[in-house]
C-alpha cells in the first residue's frame, strides 16, 4: 500500500461537538437573518412634492360574496380567481370562476367581475362574464392586460352528455364604453 504524501488531517474527522457548534452557528445566523430584513420595496418612485403617496387598494376577496348561481342545498366553490385593474379606474376588480361544489359531473361555471369601494364591507359583484345557465365549462382562464381570457367548453345540443362538452370556444372580456365587451382572441380559433 502506497503512504499518502499528505499526512492524515486530525480536523477531516468529525466528532459529535463539532455538528452541536455547526447547528448552533447557522441556528443563530438563520434567527439574525429573520430580525435583520430589508425596507419592503415598492414600485413606485418617490414623488418630487411631498405628498403621502395613496395606499394601494386591495383586490377584493370572493370569499363569502354572494354569487348569483342557484346550487340549492350545496355551497358554491371559487375555482379561480385573479385580481387586476380591468375599467382603468386605478382600483383592481377580481374576476372569480364559481360553480356549485357537486361531487361528481361537470357542474358549469359562472365568471364574475367583483368590486368592492372604500367604504364597502365586502364586494360585489358588478357584472357576469359567463351565466351557469349556458352550461359551459370554463379552462385556461387569465387576467392580463386588462382583459379577461378563458376557453369555454360547451355543448351543440341538449343530448350531448354532460361529461363530454364538444365545442369548444376561446373568449376574450375587455371594459370598453361602461361594459365588457367579449371578442374572440386574436390568433384564436374556434373548434
Amino acid at each position: 500500500m502506497q503512504q499518502s504524501a499528505v499526512p492524515e488531517l486530525a480536523h477531516t474527522h468529525t466528532s459529535p461537538i463539532q455538528w452541536v457548534a455547526t447547528a448552533t452557528a447557522i441556528a443563530g445566523v438563520v434567527a439574525l437573518s429573520s430580525v435583520l430584513q430589508p425596507d419592503p420595496a415598492t414600485a413606485a418612485q418617490p414623488s418630487s412634492d411631498a405628498k403621502p403617496a395613496q395606499a394601494a387598494a386591495a383586490a377584493p376577496d370572493p370569499a363569502g360574496v354572494d354569487f348569483p348561481i342557484e346550487c340549492g342545498p350545496i355551497k358554491v366553490l371559487v375555482q379561480k380567481k385573479a385580481s387586476g385593474d380591468l375599467d382603468g379606474d386605478g382600483r383592481p376588480e377580481t374576476v372569480a370562476v364559481v360553480r356549485c361544489d357537486a361531487g361528481s359531473g361537470t357542474p358549469p361555471n359562472g365568471v364574475y367581475v367583483l368590486t368592492q369601494a372604500v367604504d364597502e364591507s365586502k364586494p360585489r359583484v358588478v357584472a357576469t362574464l359567463v351565466d351557469p345557465k349556458d352550461r359551459l365549462s370554463v379552462t385556461d382562464f387569465a387576467l392580463s392586460d386588462g382583459a379577461v381570457t378563458a376557453t369555454l367548453l360547451g355543448y351543440s345540443s341538449s343530448d350531448v352528455p354532460s361529461c363530454c362538452p364538444d365545442v369548444k370556444d376561446l373568449a376574450k372580456w375587455q371594459w370598453k364604453n361602461g361594459a365588457f365587451v367579449r371578442s374572440t382572441p386574436s390568433g384564436a380559433q374556434s373548434v
